[in-house]
């Protein structure tokens, strides 16, 4: 098994390489689909006073233990049994209040995500599919995913259980935070110590967290380790794009961070107005779905 990991490490960083030394490559807008800067929280718009809004409830109420409860509820996997692609449908059900930059279906943003990275990586299958599925937890929203609300599920995400670092969008609300007085959880290290894994960190809670308990738990998923990193990580924007809470890391973590990066840039700045059209490429899909995931999964 080992060697299976060194082997696909090895040739992802070739292709890693390969990617970076070329110009071709994705380039990123310089606005949003609503002519604004991506992810500008500053900017003076009835979406922007929404969004603030919305980070003001999350940091008030994303705590330890509320971190807890949702992990070990959502953790049984009992919601609902079906397909990635029964929940790919599902998810166009779902709206996003914290992104100031997106207001089209969730379908279509994960299929821009993946046809620019088949584009561009096309040797790496699974990380079209990463990107295929990397928000599908946010079906927790729906009545009958136990309807989560908004700040449970979606925006930016953080550790709980330490200090909550300066870079986090909106950080003056989490003074609210019941945490953010508690000197267990109110230093840097906190609960944790030097390099003890982002696996051992309690993430606050939502739709991350819970696809990566949908693909690292019982469901027999073969998607490599930096698929199942990227899921978890990808709402990590102190982490992947601040550059902090580096002191956590392992050096699987530090290995993993390299295709999160290369997979923010899809993430971010691929949402735009330009349709993908879904049964076209659906049947590609399909056959990276049936390779990495069970027919029926649990949710």
């Amino acid at each position: 098994m080992f060697e299976e990991v060194s082997a696909f490490q090895k040739k992802s960083e070739n292709n890693l390489t390969m990617a970076s030394e070329h110009d071709e490559v994705f380039l990123a807008p310089e606005m949003n689909a609503f002519g604004r800067q991506f992810r500008d929280y500053d900017a003076e718009s009835e979406r922007q006073k929404s969004v603030e809004e919305f980070y003001r409830v999350q940091h008030i109420n994303q705590t330890v233990d509320f971190v807890k409860k949702m992990r070990a509820e959502y953790g049984k996997l009992d919601k609902m049994v079906m397909s990635i692609w029964e929940c790919c449908e599902l998810l166009n059900e779902v709206v996003d209040e914290s992104d100031p930059d997106l207001d089209e279906p969730q379908i279509q943003h994960l299929l821009q995500s993946a046809e620019a990275i088949r584009k561009d990586y096309p040797n790496e299958d699974w990380l079209h599919l990463t990107a295929l599925i990397h928000d599908l937890g946010k079906v927790i929203t729906l009545p009958q995913f136990g309807g989560l609300p908004q700040w449970a599920t979606v925006g930016d995400t953080f550790p709980v259980g330490c200090a909550f670092d300066e870079s986090n969008v909106h950080h003056k609300y989490f003074s609210e935070n019941p945490d953010f007085h508690n000197q267990a959880y109110n230093t840097k290290y906190g609960i944790y110590t030097e390099g003890c894994g982002l696996n051992n960190v309690m993430m606050s809670w939502g739709h991350d967290d819970y696809m990566y308990l949908v693909v690292a738990k019982e469901n027999g998923s073969t998607l490599p380790s930096a698929g199942q990193f990227i899921i978890r990580y990808h709402s990590f924007y102190p982490l992947h794009t601040a550059g902090k809470y580096t002191h956590l890391m392992n050096a699987e973590d530090k290995e993993n961070l390299k295709w999160l990066h290369v997979f923010n840039k899809y993430d971010l700045y691929s949402k735009s107005k330009v349709h993908v059209d879904v049964e076209k490429v659906k049947p590609y899909y399909m056959s990276l779905i049936r390779k990495y995931f069970p027919e029926n999964l649990r949710w």
